[in-house]
């Protein structure tokens, strides 16, 4: 008891956001305290051993730009772990740089997951967070993370729909009683979308894009819904056939004609999951809407596609980046409801 008192006493209990794109860290007390994609540069050298060059920012910078024997790696695919050391590596980064004047403490983390992932997977990120300094281990499911970090009323008897879009998944959940009373869970995300957007510029242009330029086209010009006015960028590629640079121009109507199939399968999942709920959960929902979270969620005006397609009112949450390592790190600060909504490890 004391040594946890102790331990407590000294240690910046952190929740983890560990997505496809995107890490986030929020510590107890002090809220958000980083953001950095998820992204490992890697040396392998001639005898096949691996060296962690730059992590976060400054490995996604180095994204297509790498020499034969340094890799860019996003070792988080579809939501789970699928290069175990080096998320172990990015975590132990991503820790250490919050909670690198008490070193020789060791943090309770609270970790997000997809709903629906395997024990095998589960066991993954348990064992990643572990090797990468962790005392303790609570699991939260990314969908209850959201709606909490949303400020939906988990813990009451009615229900409320989550949907959240991250950058390998889409969670959709509606929740009530602190539970999950029904759920879906797609592969399909930004990434998804910016492949949309790389296979529409070398089937339409012969050009051929990186993955980065394809989310500066989707932030910049994307949308699922018909602008007032249309918005252009201009586009660096290599031309497929010739193999040299080329530049050209693109506007946000062809772009939206290119998300077209991920949006579909996105709201497909939303409709799935509404006719699958319980009627008396299903008033509750016509009644308070639809709860957008997730960077995904960003897409200008996806808001009025799933409004439209559904009937339904539909939001965003505040914060939709961050809402899910806010409902994480909330569960930190509330004993009872730490109990409720996460598995511990």
């Amino acid at each position: 008891m004391f040594f946890d008192w102790l331990y407590g006493l000294f240690s910046r209990d952190l929740a983890v956001d560990l997505g496809t794109a995107t890490t986030l860290i929020y510590v107890r007390s002090q809220g958000v305290v980083a953001s950095e994609p998820s992204v490992v540069a890697v040396e392998t050298d001639r005898g096949g051993v691996r060296k962690i060059l730059a992590v976060g920012r400054e490995a996604k910078e180095m994204l297509g730009r790498t020499p034969s024997y340094i890799e860019a790696i996003r070792p988080m695919k579809d939501g789970v772990i699928a290069e175990f050391e080096i998320t172990e590596a990015m975590l132990r980064y991503f820790i250490n740089k919050v909670h690198r004047h008490k070193a020789w403490v060791r943090p309770r983390i609270v970790i997000t997951v997809p709903h629906g992932i395997t024990d095998v997977e589960r066991r993954a990120v348990h064992e990643a967070a572990e090797a990468a300094g962790a005392r303790e281990v609570w699991l939260i499911e990314e969908p209850m993370a959201a709606a909490i970090g949303a400020g939906l009323p988990i813990t009451e008897a009615c229900g409320s729909m989550i949907v959240d879009i991250g950058g390998g998944t889409t969670e959709v959940a509606v929740i009530s009683l602190a539970g999950i009373a029904n759920s879906r869970s797609l592969k399909v995300g930004g990434d998804k979308m910016d492949e949309a957007i790389v296979s529409h510029m070398k089937k339409r242009y012969g050009l051929v894009i990186g993955e980065r330029m394809a989310e500066e086209i989707k932030i910049k010009i994307g949308s699922a819904y018909q602008l007032d006015k249309p918005l252009t960028m201009e586009v660096k590629g290599r031309a497929h056939q010739e193999g040299i640079p080329k530049t050209i121009n693109v506007n946000s109507d062809e772009i939206r004609e290119a998300l077209t199939e991920p949006i579909s399968q996105i709201i497909k999942v939303i409709k799935l999951t509404l006719e699958g709920t319980r009627p008396e959960l299903s008033a509750d929902i016509v009644d308070k809407g639809i709860m957008l979270a997730g960077g995904g969620s960003l897409l200008r005006n996806l808001d009025v596609v799933i409004r439209e397609e559904t009937g339904l009112p539909t939001m965003m949450a505040d914060d939709p980046v961050a809402a899910v390592v806010t409902g994480a790190g909330k569960v930190l600060e509330d004993v009872d409801l730490l109990r409720k909504s996460t598995a511990r490890f």
